[in-house]
């Protein structure tokens, strides 16, 4: 059997032990000692070492020489990572209340990343906007993939907004719309999102138009939001 690269089993157990805390089999307090690790994942130390470096650097963990990685109680943890996001959104057993408070974040950014896109945006940027908004088109022909297309069009106004912070959220966002968009779809009954209300944020922000590019998208966000407040479909079936 060939040996599994380093790099990938790497990966393979800090993935593993931070679904584990996240899911909350090792409680805030357990503490982890690379030895034992050894045995468990049949691994080596260095190996071992590295994926409790990733692990602390996502603030799940934090390592004591004497002590041992003790794991970290969750508003440590750095929910901006896009792999604890996506480890908490797959392994909680109840993620709405997190898709509600995202939804709040969402509100704060994106509405004035519209507002600077449209400002700010060069026409390479705005291209990349019209990019995503016409594959959500050709997904209503099943041409494409609705909920790619979907995350395109909200990431390309993130990087058409010129604001580095903003840009730099597009992992988080990318994975987080992953479900909550699936979610608020299903909640109101369709299997993709309205192109002609993507459309409004995307010819407001073509057209230079600042003010209606923010309000288009704070609409967008917020019809999202009132359907969180209904009744909300389980998780297992998105």
């Amino acid at each position: 059997m060939a040996r599994t690269p380093k790099g990938n089993l790497t990966d393979h157990v800090a993935t593993s032990l931070g679904q584990s805390i996240v899911s909350g089999e090792y409680v805030p307090g357990s503490v982890f000692q690379i030895n034992d690790l050894c045995e468990t994942f049949d691994a080596s130390r260095t190996v071992m070492r590295e994926a409790v470096k990733a692990l602390t650097a996502k603030g799940l963990v934090t390592s004591r020489a004497s002590v041992g990685s003790i794991v970290q109680k969750e508003e440590s943890w750095n929910l901006s990572d896009p792999d604890v996001l996506d480890w908490f959104l797959h392994v909680k057993g109840n993620t709405v209340p997190l898709i509600r408070e995202f939804m709040e974040f969402r509100l704060a950014i994106e509405p004035m990343a519209a507002m600077l896109a449209a400002e700010r945006g060069d026409k390479v940027a705005i291209d990349k906007i019209y990019t995503a908004l016409d594959r959500m088109k050709a997904a209503k022909n099943g041409e494409d993939d609705a909920l790619a297309a979907d995350i395109e069009f909200h990431v390309a106004i993130l990087h058409a907004s010129g604001n580095r912070f903003y840009i730099n959220m597009r992992h988080t966002v990318d994975v987080a719309l992953n479900i909550s968009i699936r979610v608020t779809n299903r909640s109101k009954g369709v299997s993709r999102a309205s192109v002609s209300d993507h459309a409004k944020i995307a010819d407001a922000i073509q057209a230079g138009d600042g003010e209606t590019a923010k309000l288009a998208m704070q609409n967008l966000i917020m019809e999202a939001q009132q359907l969180l407040q209904g009744k909300v479909p389980a998780l297992e079936s998105i």
